[in-house]
């Protein structure tokens, strides 16, 4: 396993990659995300852990694209959960669905290699069966969490406000 490589952002907002001795722009971070390079970044005067800072910049970069990944209302949805009872259950499972979804995408990769010329519709169809189910458990497996942590606070339901404004029913929810 290889060591963690440091990049030290100096006062004058540049970074310096340690590893190859040369200043960085947040286009080379993207790059070592995306190659799975292990990175922390670390302000050179505090000597703060400022990862996630520089990460939030290189979305924020990514959002200003032509095909922006978040919504408007995605954004804002974030931005609401913050402080309210759920803000680590929402991040959690936001996480958890990412790493569901990459896990599916790698599934579907290696199926439809093995697959060759084989009938494609077939496996493809399973696999998205597979995957709808699997999102199914997931969804109910929030919605149980969401219904006990408002029970859990005297409330037979979670406040709007922590819910994003978004209504929590079963009869919804199947």
């Amino acid at each position: 396993m290889s060591e963690l490589r440091t990049i030290k952002k100096y006062p004058n907002r540049r970074l310096y990659d340690t590893v190859e001795s040369r200043y960085i722009t947040l286009a080379d971070i993207r790059r070592l995300v995306i190659e799975r390079i292990d990175f922390v970044v670390i302000d050179k005067k505090s000597q703060e852990d400022i990862t996630r800072s520089i990460l939030l910049q290189v979305i924020a970069e990514q959002e200003h694209g032509v095909e922006p990944l978040m919504s408007r209302d995605f954004l804002s949805h974030i931005i609401r959960s913050y402080g309210g009872a759920t803000q680590g259950m929402i991040g959690s499972y936001l996480e958890q669905s990412l790493k569901l979804f990459a896990g599916q995408q790698r599934e579907a990769r290696d199926r439809a290699k093995s697959v060759g010329d084989a009938e494609p519709a077939l496996p493809v169809n399973n696999l998205a069966q597979k995957n709808y189910q699997r999102w199914r458990q997931v969804q109910d497996e929030i919605y149980r969490t969401l219904m006990n942590a408002g029970r859990s606070g005297g409330r037979g339901e979670l406040a709007e406000e922590e819910t994003g404004g978004v209504s929590y029913s079963h009869a919804a929810h199947e």
